[in-house]
């Protein structure tokens, strides 16, 4: 099935699809806007008055006019004189994301660019075709200038391609493909330059791991409240009723919900001597509600921006003119991704919580480290030590990018929103939240073997099942490792998710 990107109307299920890699094509309605849009950007340069990157300088060189036989040159110049990127190449699906961000940006009309420049972006995405883009390099104002540079340097012929096949020089690449370098118009590197796609793109991608690490960490904290008797009373709906937010009562029912109909929690209903479990059984509706609900406000702030337009000047056809703005400025897509960033740490940090409880005879009833035979064997006693190092490393990473500005471009361009490396680390940190996800599924079904042949819910009985399909039971200690990365990719794939059969809330 192939994805209609329908600009300023893309959802943020559409915007998903695509990052795993959906094929797509631009609606074809927009040709006229486009071509529209050109045709205004070719009557303003017929005036002969000075506009902004048509035919001056960029940035602290607005002020050098540019003589109509150099214009194309002023287009080719800025691209190569910009891809000044540093760093591992990005990961392929996000500058994939990026590119049809960009192309969905192009869409609406506002930008002046060649339908021939929309043309080859739609079939660079078609023929799977990605340029590499250093990941490193942009401070989130003027837009995204040195990724995207990259990427437009690939269209022009220049840097490299990733292609199904390799990577190859672009050109090469281009050629292989049946497509032509593009000669860049007035206005035209200038718009590919700029915009925020690379950081929204990131700031996406990092939206799209953490919902799914938040679905499986309402999996593994349910499994871990089993594991340790806990109770079920904390999520009843009447207590988060009079609180009164959206995420924490939707957390609350998605936890009661997931242990209904357990023989385990049926066990100890009557008369357990604990009158109150630890806050992180107990606080889980409002620690992972909360999560939820941050997330969810950076959701609508990111479908927004990837639904706008965010380059400078703006062409407005209609009017025929050129109008100087600040929509490259990331300043939102920094906030959305630092809220992120928030919630995936407290996602973590509070799983690993669970992960030391489990692990604590004191706190759980259960064989000190998860072990037959504590001594001889150190159980989970390390595999906790390395969830407290990855929740560390994440609150490290979790300090505000957005309150961090430095000047660029000789001043002219003096604040700015960090928002691509806002964004960038935040697939480094889902993962290692979603590593201590995968120690929690670990150390909560050990946790749930000791309470048998008790059973838990049918849900839960299935998550157990699925780990337990390529982990088995901890009896003796064993290379660990191994067992860490099976339980990782049923946490990155969404299967644990997919194998609790349970509609968990979501983004939308």
């Amino acid at each position: 099935m192939t994805l209609m990107l329908k600009p300023g109307a893309v959802s943020l299920a559409e915007w998903r699809a695509i990052y795993r890699g959906a094929a797509l094509t631009l609606d074809s309605s927009c040709a006229p806007v486009v071509a529209e849009s050109a045709a205004a950007v070719a009557r303003i340069l017929g005036r002969g008055a000075p506009v902004y990157g048509i035919n001056t300088g960029f940035g602290k060189l607005a002020s050098v006019r540019i003589g109509d036989d150099d214009l194309t040159t002023l287009q080719r110049n800025i691209v190569l004189s910009h891809a000044a990127g540093t760093g591992a190449p990005s990961p392929a699906p996000i500058i994939r994301l990026m590119m049809a961000l960009k192309l969905a940006s192009f869409g609406m009309g506002a930008s002046g660019v060649q339908p021939a420049t929309v043309a080859l972006l739609e079939a660079m995405l078609v023929k799977g075709l990605t340029p590499v883009v250093p990941c490193q390099g942009s401070v989130g104002a003027s837009g995204d200038l040195a990724p995207l540079a990259h990427m437009a340097a690939a269209m022009i012929g220049v840097g490299e391609i990733e292609t199904e096949g390799g990577r190859l020089p672009a050109g090469e690449a281009l050629l292989a493909a049946g497509l032509a370098p593009l000669i860049l118009g007035p206005k035209e590197g200038l718009a590919l330059l700029n915009g925020t796609q690379f950081s929204t793109a990131n700031a996406l991608a990092g939206l799209f791991d953490t919902e799914r690490l938040f679905q499986s960490a309402l999996i593994t904290g349910a499994l871990s409240t089993e594991a340790a008797k806990g109770s079920d009373a904390p999520f009843d709906p009447r207590i988060h009723d009079l609180r009164g937010h959206a995420g924490q009562k939707e957390v609350g029912a998605a936890l009661r919900g997931l242990m209904t109909g357990s023989a385990i929690r049926a066990s100890h209903r009557e008369n357990d001597p604990r009158v109150q479990d630890p806050y992180c059984l107990r606080c889980q509706p409002q620690v992972m509600g909360a999560a939820l609900d941050i997330l969810r406000q950076a959701a609508t702030t990111l479908t927004i921006e990837a639904n706008g337009v965010s380059d400078n000047p703006l062409i407005f056809a209609d009017t025929d003119e050129a109008l100087s703005g600040g929509n490259f400025h990331a300043e939102p897509v920094a906030f959305a991704a630092d809220m992120i960033a928030l919630a995936i740490c407290e996602i973590g940090s509070i799983a690993e919580r669970r992960v030391a409880m489990l692990v604590d005879p004191a706190l759980s009833g259960l064989p000190a480290f998860l072990t037959p035979t504590p001594g001889l064997n150190s159980g989970f006693m390390i595999p906790q030590v390395t969830a407290a190092a990855l929740v560390s490393e994440n609150k490290q990473r979790a300090y505000p990018a957005s309150v961090d500005s430095i000047p660029t471009s000789a001043n002219q361009e003096d604040h700015v929103s960090m928002a691509a490396h806002g964004a960038r680390r935040l697939l480094d940190m889902a993962a290692n939240a979603g590593a201590v996800i995968g120690i929690e599924l670990l150390a909560a079904c050990q946790g749930m073997d000791f309470h048998a042949p008790l059973r838990s819910s049918t849900a839960l009985v299935a998550a157990h099942d699925h780990l337990r399909g390529v982990v088995p039971m901890l009896s003796d200690d064993r290379h660990f490792h191994p067992d860490m990365e099976a339980a990782n990719a049923l946490i990155h794939s969404g299967s644990l998710i997919a194998a609790a059969g349970f509609a968990l809330p979501g983004l939308a």
